[in-house]
Order: structure tokens, then sequence, then C-alpha cells
């Protein structure tokens, strides 16, 4: 009789933790029975799936890794290899005591395993790969934005520091051509300070260019067939820009992965803090687990809405008889959110003072 000391692992799991870096990986593999192997290898998915597939030919590869820097490109290739992946929130990982006073990469990548294994895990939404370029130009474009602001906070900021006073009248043209101009117009005492100057005035200038560019290359993002339909659709709530609009549609991708609205609230961070022990219970403020570039949004597009909506503005009216202004507009933000959902959801525009 002929024995055959070929490894088969039909069927059976094999749970992969990866600590990923730049120059190195730190992988724990686990089987069902327990932590079996930690090692390093070079950032390569092809080195991992060779490994996998050579000491567990047959098995069923399940990996895991933290959201981060490296995006999901780690997780679009190891599903293209076969290889089950979830990306999961850094926060939301079950984390020893020890393990948190004594941080290692190879502690990380055994605890990844770990919790691969036992099944407590959940993986975050991973958009399609075009999803994510799209959103990328978005958020350059946000981005561009906040550049521009701190150029021009830091030219009225070295006005100030040299005593130059900003006429109201030029104060409210909102940085006009005008505006700029009598900026250009200033001399300092010294070619130093004019040069200076000049270089902020230079930046804010670039700046303003980058910014039109996108906001043209995001103009002829919208009114391709992807994406059309549903800016229209959007543009019909209160508040809502083309580019609100394509924040939206990048950000939160299927709106339908939200069963309802309170888990779409808590995705974007329009609720309290709530601390209960008990028969005590605390509501703070709103929660500082949140995706910031959707509830700043939000809640600057509710300040517009409150504007042009009877509904809203009736009800932002009532919630400031107890509340300051700033929490009221964040209750605001959660109405127009609900109606963002029933637009998206339903596929029909928004009647203005119909739906609560």
């Amino acid at each position: 009789m002929i024995k055959s000391n070929k490894l088969d692992f039909t069927g059976q799991p094999i749970y992969v933790g990866l600590d990923v870096h730049k120059k190195s990986w730190s992988v724990s593999i686990s089987t069902k029975y327990g932590q079996y192997k930690t090692f390093s290898q070079p950032p390569e998915i092809d080195k991992l799936v060779h490994y996998l597939r050579h000491h567990f030919p047959g098995a069923l590869y399940f990996s895991t890794y933290e959201a981060g820097y490296c995006g999901f490109w780690i997780h679009d290739q190891l599903r293209e290899k076969g290889i089950g992946c979830l990306v999961v929130n850094p926060a939301d990982v079950p984390t020893k005591n020890k393990e948190r006073k004594a941080k290692r990469d190879r502690i990380d990548c055994r605890k990844l395993s770990r919790s691969l294994r036992n099944g407590d895990l959940e993986g975050i939404y991973v958009p399609p790969r075009g999803k994510v370029e799209d959103r990328s130009l978005i958020r350059t474009r946000l981005s561009m934005g906040r550049k521009q602001t701190r150029c021009k906070n830091q030219i009225k900021s070295m006005l100030l520091f040299y005593g130059v006073v900003i006429p109201e009248e030029r104060e409210m043209g909102h940085w006009s051509r005008r505006f700029i101009r009598w900026i250009e117009g200033i001399r300092m005492e010294r070619a130093s300070g004019d040069m200076a100057l000049k270089i902020h005035l230079e930046e804010l200038c670039h700046l303003r260019q980058i910014i039109a560019k996108l906001n043209r290359a995001i103009l002829a993002l919208s009114r391709t067939e992807e994406y059309r339909s549903w800016v229209l659709l959007l543009r019909t709530v209160p508040g809502i820009s083309t580019l609100t609009a394509m924040i939206l549609l990048t950000e939160l991708g299927e709106i339908t992965r939200f069963p309802s609205i309170d888990e779409l609230t808590s995705y974007v961070g329009l609720i309290p803090d709530t601390q209960a022990s008990g028969e005590k219970e605390h509501i703070g403020g709103v929660t500082q687990r949140s995706h910031s570039q959707l509830r700043w949004m939000l809640i600057e597009a509710s300040w517009r809405a409150v504007q042009k909506d009877p509904a809203l503005m009736m009800a932002f009216d009532q919630y400031c008889k107890r509340m300051r202004k700033t929490k009221a507009i964040v209750k605001i933000a959660r109405k127009l959110l609900n109606r963002i959902r029933y637009v998206l959801k339903n596929r029909s525009e928004y009647v203005p003072a119909v739906l609560e």
C-alpha cells in the first residue's frame, strides 16, 4: 500500500489577521482549533496567497485588516484571488487590556486573527473601485476649499498684524476681484514684506484656479449616466446643491445598505452620546463617532434648508424656543437626512412641507 503525505485541508477554514504597513505586513494565521503561526512578510498579495495555498491546500481562506492609509486595494486583490476579506474599523476590534498596554504588530495581527475566528468582527462597507476614485475627486475639492480658507485667513491675519484696516465695504466683498486688487495695491515698508504678501496672494490665485478646475470636473461627473438622475432628484431637496449631492452619492454609496433612518443617522453622527448605568442615564452632546464630512455638510445644508422649506423653518423655530440654535440645527440636519433617504430610497422628487 502506498502512503501519501500530501496535505489536504479541503473545507477547513483558515483565518488570517493582517497588520499592514508600507514596508512589511505582520501576518497571524489561525485554524478553528487555535493560533497557528505569526510571521512578517513583504507587502505583496502574491506571497501571502502562495504561502496559504502551499501550506493549507484546499482550505477556505478568510482574512481581515484594519481600515487605514492603504485603502481597499488589499481587500480587492485578495477577493480576486479567492480569499475572503473583511476591512474593519480599528475601534471595533475587541482588545484585551494587556493588548492595549503592550501594542506591537505581532499582537495586533494575532488579535485580528482571533477575533475573525471567533466571529467578533463586522466589516465596513467597501465601495467599488470606480466609486472610490469618484470620492477622491470630491474629497480633493473639499480639501482645496479648506486650503483656500486657510490662505485667506493668513492674508487677513498678516494685514491685521501690520495694522492695515480693511474697510467694511471691502470686507463684505467676499474676496471679489476688486477686494483682491485692493490688497495687491498695499505696499509694505520693505521689499521683504511686499514679497511675503505677494506670495500669499499668488497661492490664493493658484488655489482658486485649482478649485475652478475641480468644480468643472465634478459638474461633468454629475452629468454622467451613473449620477445624473440621482443628482436631479437630490437637488429637489431644499439646501442640496450639485456639490452636496455628489458628496452624498459618493460617500453613502447604496442607500439600501441602511435598513433604517436610525442606522443612517448613527453612521453620519447625528445622534447624542448616551451613558446609562442602572437607573442613571446621561444624554450628552452630539456623538464624537461620526462621518465628519457628511455631518459637516448636512449641518451646512440645514442652515440653507430652513430658509427654503416652511416645514423645516417651523420646526427650527420650535426647537430654538428650548435650546440653542447650534443644537436646534443638528435636529434639523436629522430631518433633512430623513428627506434625503426618502428621495433616494423611493426615487421620487421631494415635495416641500409634505414629508415629516
